[in-house]
């Protein structure tokens, strides 16, 4: 699907200015800091120099201090206490960080992570039965929980206390938990509302460490999973987040834990970043949770010992090989499901077939989102006979408000902006993708969505000079509200170009009216081939980054988009 490019509206020449003197910097440098919110000096410096010094005390998150008070008297009372968190990436990394943590200073825990398939989402009952048969007393839960309002008041009412730990939107109350960590709860004045469900953990595990006065050291071996929880739950790259995703990148790249480093492409070995998290490390954590069990991923991120480690990981790759075939599987059955109807007509995407692995679904919703760019939810029925839906939405809407107007037609829902899931009955299955496509339309002003490339600003090749280089990249880790660079050139024509694989372009790009000539690649741009081989004169989007190579690394822009003007 072609898209459209927009370049962004520049900011005030007063603030550029402003930026350029007081930095010494150029006019394209200070246009990109001022376009991500940074309009002065001391923003500068800290944007440019994330330090753990700068984290929020963590006790001014609403429930903190009740928290860390019933952890505290559940290790003084020789309490069993359980870690309990969702199967997804965000969940057991949160869950693998807890453990740790609290196994280095008390030996009476245990973890849980629920089956995806025969327990589903959040607090299950067997989890509750699992911590009522092994006399725990307390537990933490760690991305999910803020929901639960049932299960909390069951599982209370047979002397079990729950501390919830969570990141995501909850209803007008939240559950009567003994403690409620939620930054996105009403009444919380803790600055920063964007963390992942991992660093709400975190913000626990500091919090103990700075009221009992245990060694701040402690808490950096936990980092590395902090930074891949940010980058595999696409949180904002703001904040206290890039500065924990900045402090987990560099221990990601100096002394990762044994499952990461086993887990890391030889190729990016010490210089991993966001997105080498999110193409090449999390699908691999994620596959345990889909395929087979959750726990998997958190026994293999706690390993210390080489064979067992290697033992997992060859668990892990092979549930994630298998996690590819069935992902192909469901997603051609799709694409011949929508063949049958008309779509053109539809301002969303929702098909449903009882037999797909639930595991998966929400990796076709997003495969299904890039081929159509549309709101779209994948449907498949759950061990209960109700249908479970993954939601995925483009980039400017907002599908969880959508999926909220219709909550009537449903028996569970939860999520953010850019993804939800969602539980109905049977029955309910067609009013409901009768609603949802309404709700979409009404919500757009019946305006279909087209995919975009937002560009921040036009780039002669002659300004791109090493230090704008250094300084570009400087501006890492990129991720949302936070993204890497995009620029646009003119006038440009190719040299020496190769096809990588059957569908990636690599080729040299030379712009005609300077001396500057760049390698260049192309993700699925293959296709534009012909045209780049004659010598045809191109615009491209683009931008600029590393390619390392058996350790070493050279310039290159990355390719988003091309457009020939011959």
């Amino acid at each position: 699907m072609e898209k459209t490019w927009d370049i962004k509206q520049q900011p005030s020449t007063e603030i550029i200015n402003d930026l350029q003197q007081s930095l010494n910097i150029s006019e394209t440098l200070a246009i990109l800091l001022a376009q991500r919110g940074i309009t002065d000096f001391e923003q500068a410096k800290s944007y440019f120099n994330p330090s753990l010094d700068n984290l929020h005390d963590p006790f001014l998150m609403k429930g903190m201090a009740d928290a860390v008070s019933r952890i505290k008297n559940a290790i003084e009372d020789n309490e069993n206490i359980l870690i309990f968190g969702d199967y997804d990436v965000d969940g057991t990394t949160a869950v693998t960080l807890f453990y740790e943590f609290l196994t280095s200073i008390y030996s009476n825990v245990f973890f849980y992570i629920p089956d995806r398939n025969n327990e589903g989402y959040g607090i299950s009952q067997q989890s509750i039965d699992f911590a009522l048969e092994n006399n725990i007393s307390l537990v933490i839960v760690l991305d999910c929980g803020i929901k639960a309002h049932e299960q909390i008041l069951y599982a209370q009412s047979k002397g079990i206390d729950y501390i919830i730990c969570d990141h995501h939107l909850p209803d007008k109350s939240v559950p009567k938990a003994y403690a409620v960590l939620d930054p996105k709860q009403r009444g919380c004045r803790y600055p920063y509302k964007d963390l992942s469900g991992c660093g709400v953990g975190f913000k626990l595990a500091q919090a103990y460490t700075e009221k009992f006065n245990l060694p701040k050291e402690n808490l950096l071996p936990l980092l590395d999973l902090v930074a891949v929880s940010i980058a595999a739950d696409i949180v904002p790259i703001t904040g206290e987040n890039r500065i924990l995703a900045y402090a987990g990148l560099k221990k990601l790249n100096s002394e990762p834990r044994l499952a990461f480093q086993h887990l890391i492409p030889t190729n990016i070995r010490n210089n991993v970043n966001i997105s080498n998290v999110v193409f090449s490390i999390a699908p691999k954590i994620n596959a345990a949770g889909r395929i087979k069990h959750g726990s998997e991923a958190v026994r293999f991120m706690l390993s210390r010992d080489e064979e067992d480690c290697k033992r997992y990981l060859s668990d892990i790759n092979s549930l994630n090989n298998e996690r590819k075939v069935i992902d192909v599987d469901i997603t051609e059955s799709a694409l011949r499901q929508l063949n049958l109807i008309n779509t053109t007509e539809k301002y969303s995407t929702i098909v449903y077939d009882p037999t797909w692995n639930k595991g998966v679904i929400g990796i076709v919703a997003s495969r299904l989102v890039d081929l159509y760019y549309k709101p779209t939810i994948v449907f498949t029925k759950n061990y209960e006979g109700e249908l479970v839906g993954s939601a995925r939405s483009v980039q400017e809407f907002d599908i969880h408000e959508a999926i909220a107007r219709n909550k009537a037609l449903l028996t569970q829902f939860g999520g953010h902006m850019a993804a939800a899931g969602l539980a109905l009955k049977e029955e309910n299955f067609e009013q409901f993708k009768i609603d949802f496509d309404r709700t979409v339309k009404e919500m757009s002003d019946g305006h279909y969505f087209k995919p975009s490339i937002e560009i921040d600003k036009e780039l002669s090749f002659n300004d791109i000079t090493k230090t704008f280089l250094e300084t570009v990249m400087r501006m890492a880790p990129f991720g949302p509200e936070n993204m890497n660079p995009v620029f646009i050139s003119r006038n440009l024509v190719a040299t020496d170009f190769r096809l990588v694989g059957k569908e990636h372009a690599r080729l040299f790009v030379h712009q005609n009216d300077t001396r500057v000539t760049f390698p260049a690649i192309g993700f699925k741009l293959g296709k534009f081939g012909p045209q780049l081989e004659k010598g045809q004169t191109f615009e491209m989007v683009y931008t600029i980054g590393m390619n390392y190579w058996q350790g070493k690394g050279t310039w290159q822009l990355n390719i988003k988009d091309i457009r020939f003007t011959d």
